[in-house]
């Protein structure tokens, strides 16, 4: 017989709930989610769990959060537990089905701190959401952190319209680059902190 192993467990870091502790159920507004999501991207590289990346899905017109996501590949040494797989995982089991869209539940929204690398580009389009609100686009993501997005077309939130996601742009984008900012200026001062990426290089 093979032995195989047969499952892998991608869990939120211990020091959500401390983040969380001061958030209320409810969060309304798109900036105040997204500030939310920036807060915690800022935190999870300074705990090493992963990159500087977090995102949350909330009921799109109430803004009840359902699940928050941070980058876990470091922690959970799964090289697909991004933030955006997390938080649709989690809100998926919170919600009692694969599918954020299905009849009977509200519109559901995920809030990520920049536009999807090709993985969660992917998750995102199957996963039900109604919308999708992003931080920004374009290459300052790698130019500033050095990671590898993947080959995602020019037509990415064209792609996703015609799917009946609404794709919302810029919010907060400044404060995005504030955090890969600094974080890239902490892989630059210090050995301890891994780049990693597609590739498996490192900074």
């Amino acid at each position: 017989m093979i032995d195989i192993v047969k499952e892998y467990r991608v869990a939120l870091p211990a020091w959500i709930d401390d983040e969380l502790a001061d958030v209320p159920a409810v969060v309304p507004g798109r900036e105040d989610r997204m500030r939310l999501v920036h807060r915690l991207a800022d935190r999870n590289w300074r705990e090493g769990n992963g990159g500087p990346f977090a995102a949350l899905v909330a009921e799109r017109d109430t803004g009840r959060i359902v699940s928050v996501g941070v980058n876990v590949v470091l922690a959970s040494g799964v090289s697909s537990a991004h933030a955006e797989v997390v938080a649709l995982g989690l809100a998926q089991m919170a919600t009692g089905g694969w599918d954020l869209g299905a009849t009977g539940l509200p519109s559901h929204e995920l809030v990520v701190n920049w536009r999807p690398c090709v993985q969660c580009y992917g998750a995102t389009l199957w996963s039900g959401v109604r919308t999708l609100v992003v931080a920004g686009e374009g290459p300052e993501l790698e130019e500033i952190t050095t990671f590898d997005e993947g080959p995602l077309g020019a037509d990415w939130a064209e792609q996703f319209e015609a799917r009946g996601i609404e794709v919302v742009g810029d919010v907060l984008r400044n404060e995005a680059l504030a955090v890969f900012h600094d974080y890239r200026k902490a892989v630059d001062e210090a050995d301890g902190i891994v780049v990693y990426n597609a590739r498996g290089g490192t900074a």
